[in-house]
């Protein structure tokens, strides 16, 4: 029988659930007999049901109609089954359980928790087990969680919209709506596809701003995380809607390595920054910042305004590529990955 074409349905119908499983992994699940599929399964919310388990439930509702046991059904999933009891149960525990005798794994967990345990449960209860049909694939799809197991570290994008001539705001602090409707209309996309939202105090108390993502869609909101030492709440007296809406942090120090450990100790694969200029380059010293997203417009801020960077091909002096660029309203988006990397 050939998986491939049922692997490319499961990835593909799997992605569809990506603003809401993050930041766990899209999964997809599908039981086939004959090359016919019985019932498919995906993992479409974060703490529910994982893509097997929901495979296995539906499947039971056509016991005696399409098939007589399991044991007939073969189950094609894109990641390792789950071996630990997490929000929910163990997956390869339920495939055991179910008695399904015949599995094709896309790709192995990267997750040290799973990776190859799954697995090893599948096999030592005389499950067949075969792996690594579009697998990179896979890896694509869950990107960020395949890159904060790999590097144990999340995957950081630093998004800042500049004027034509470099500039970010100015000196009197005077918030300033630098890019069009459309560029703003992209950064909610690019804050839905992220776990996290990082600022500073700056921005904080000059923009006031509500960073969560504003789409048309069912999303997991990003957690907000507030780096900032000096920043006291006690005696702020305002009501900020940046701390309203979804899971804030504030992490009461300025060293990016201890904030970075700090936020490893959760869920969080990716996080976008939106800083000024102080915090942004701050990361891009440390070295830490994967993607850099620049939304550039046609209009200047002149002289005096406060410029991005203190010198000139700063960009790529941090190491970075450009990717791609296109237009987008009447700005400019270009996007630079570190050393190239894809």
């Amino acid at each position: 029988m050939n998986y491939e074409d049922f692997m490319l349905r499961a990835i593909t119908e799997a992605g569809r659930n990506k603003y809401t499983a993050k930041p766990n992994p899209v999964v997809g699940a599908i039981l086939v007999k004959n090359n016919e599929i019985i019932s498919e399964g995906y993992h479409e919310k974060f703490g529910e049901n994982h893509a097997e388990i929901n495979a296995i439930f539906q499947a039971k509702k056509l016991i005696n109609k399409k098939f007589t046991s399991f044991s007939e059904l073969t189950l094609i999933c894109t990641l390792e089954p789950c071996s630990h009891i997490g929000k929910t149960g163990s997956c390869a525990e339920a495939i055991v359980d179910s008695g399904i005798k015949k599995v094709i794994i896309g790709s192995i967990d990267p997750n040290p928790k799973v990776s190859g345990k799954g697995v090893d449960i599948l096999k030592k209860n005389n499950i067949e087990v075969e792996i690594g049909i579009h697998q990179d694939l896979v890896a694509e799809q869950n990107k960020f969680f395949f890159y904060r197991h790999k590097n144990n570290k999340p995957y950081i994008t630093l998004k800042i919209a500049s004027s034509l001539d470099g500039k970010s705001h100015f000196n009197s602090q005077e918030r300033v709506y630098i890019t069009c409707e459309e560029s703003n209309d992209d950064v909610q996309k690019l804050r839905a596809e992220n776990d996290a939202i990082l600022t500073g105090k700056n921005t904080l108390l000059n923009d006031n701003p509500r960073m969560n993502a504003r789409v048309n869609f069912h999303v997991n909101q990003p957690e907000k995380i507030l780096l900032s030492k000096s920043y006291n709440p006690n005696l702020d007296k305002l009501e900020r809607p940046f701390f309203k809406g979804s899971k804030t942090t504030h992490i009461k120090n300025n060293d990016i390595e201890s904030a970075i450990l700090k936020i490893l100790q959760n869920d969080i694969c990716s996080i976008l920054i939106e800083a000024g200029p102080k915090l942004a380059n701050a990361f891009l010293e440390s070295g830490f910042v994967d993607e850099l997203v620049v939304y550039t417009s046609p209009n200047k801020l002149g002289e005096t305004a406060v410029s991005w960077f203190r010198q000139n091909n700063a960009i790529e002096k941090y190491g970075f590529k450009l990717e791609s660029s296109c237009k987008i309203g009447c700005d400019i988006k270009d996007i630079y990955l570190k050393n190239g990397k894809k």
